[in-house]
């Protein structure tokens, strides 16, 4: 095997390592990802302004992005690979999506860890990486760097 192949492949088994030994000293597990997102999204369903966006959207295909969600969150917190899809595409041109729906997102993940995260530690981790996520997108998905031109503030 080639020798940069071969450390890559134990660099990205040692990431994979201390992500999992991370999320197992914070009380995280496979069982906890998939709890978090069954009663995260049950409640996205049935919040006023959110879950129309979302059920509009995934309607008939919701095993499939509760299947996905899951492999995404695990990907994300065990650094495992499980999740392949590209989070900012699947969010363009999603009808009634607006910046101002994010921060109506994170207080519901928010919520939904004040009742079911395992300790204070695990809902700091969870929460910075939803917060790091929902900035992605909004500046992924809203942001026009053209309104930022010095140029157009002085005219």
């Amino acid at each position: 095997m080639d020798r940069t192949i071969e450390g890559r492949a134990v660099h990205v088994a040692a990431i994979r390592e201390r992500a999992e030994a991370d999320m197992r000293a914070i009380g995280i597990d496979q069982a906890f990802i998939d709890r978090l997102v069954e009663t995260f999204y049950g409640r996205i369903l049935e919040h006023s302004e959110l879950g129309p966006v979302f059920d509009a959207k995934l309607s008939g295909r919701w095993p499939e992005h509760m299947a996905k969600m899951k492999s995404f969150w695990s990907a994300v917190a065990f650094r495992n690979g499980a999740y392949g899809g590209k989070p900012v595409q699947a969010h363009v041109g999603v009808s009634n999506l607006t910046p101002g729906l994010f921060p109506q997102w994170l207080a519901l993940f928010s919520q939904t860890l004040d009742d079911i995260a395992p300790n204070d530690e695990a809902k700091a981790w969870f929460m910075a990486t939803a917060e790091r996520i929902a900035k992605s997108l909004t500046l992924s998905l809203f942001y026009n760097p053209a309104l930022d031109d010095p140029r157009l503030k002085n005219a």
